[in-house]
């Protein structure tokens, strides 16, 4: 998945997704990789964060498997930093190929030396000084943002942010995200050889459509012309 996802990025699986009525999941903006330039593609291992790593090691021990991306629930907190190096070395000894946070990290040279992918909202120094109960869902799901992931969700990240998606449909997903790309690639050669955006698209005959049909989007002309540009 990695492989066919190296040549792609999240805004052409967003595109996918809204192309083929897959519901949209993306993180919080701001979520963003400690180390720019990594991306991940894997099986979610989902946890909930309630102040100790032990839920941590016990999702690596009963429940994850090589290739995934841990899915951290903190609640989009940004009074705590709620993973730092030691976890994220343990993570990457049960196969874990990299962690997505729904709320800070700590330790940041530590974990730009390990170079396992880690995605959160930023860098923050205090680690939790809370322990509360832990739900029992606590490595069954996790929320991030308004969404809820699963060990059914395939994880996408890169610079421009994190997706999720059901399993069941990434193959679906990645072959239309490719479409789109190699249609976009077409595009931006022409754009460098003297051929504007606006003659491709005929957006002359756009307007002069829409003009006539309110109810004509932009949209609706590019699948009719074959063109991509926004979904």
């Amino acid at each position: 998945m990695l492989k066919r996802f190296a040549e792609l990025s999240t805004p052409l699986v967003a595109d996918a997704c809204v192309r083929l009525g897959v519901p949209l999941r993306a993180a919080p903006a701001g979520v963003v990789p400690v180390l720019p330039g990594r991306r991940i593609a894997g099986r979610a291992l989902p946890v909930r964060h309630y102040g100790s790593v032990d839920v941590f090691l016990e999702a690596f021990t009963s429940h994850a498997a090589p290739g995934d991306i841990l899915v951290i629930d903190n609640e989009g907190r940004t009074d705590e930093a709620c993973i730092g190096d030691l976890a994220v070395l343990e993570a990457e000894t049960a196969g874990v190929t990299g962690v997505v946070v729904w709320g800070l990290h700590r330790d940041t040279p530590d974990l730009l030396a390990i170079g396992l992918p880690v995605f959160s909202y930023g860098a923050f120094p205090p680690g939790p000084v809370r322990l509360d109960p832990q739900h029992p869902d606590a490595l069954r799901s996790a929320r991030f943002g308004d969404h809820t992931v699963s060990s059914a969700d395939v994880v996408l990240a890169d610079d421009d942010g994190v997706l999720f998606v059901a399993a069941d449909r990434i193959e679906e997903v990645l072959g239309t995200a490719e479409e789109i790309f190699r249609t976009e690639r077409n595009q931006a050669t022409r754009i460098r050889s003297g051929e504007t955006l606006r003659d491709q698209t005929r957006f002359t005959e756009y307007l002069e459509r829409r003009a006539a049909d309110p109810s004509y989007t932009f949209r609706a002309h590019l699948r009719r012309i074959g063109g991509a540009i926004e979904e």
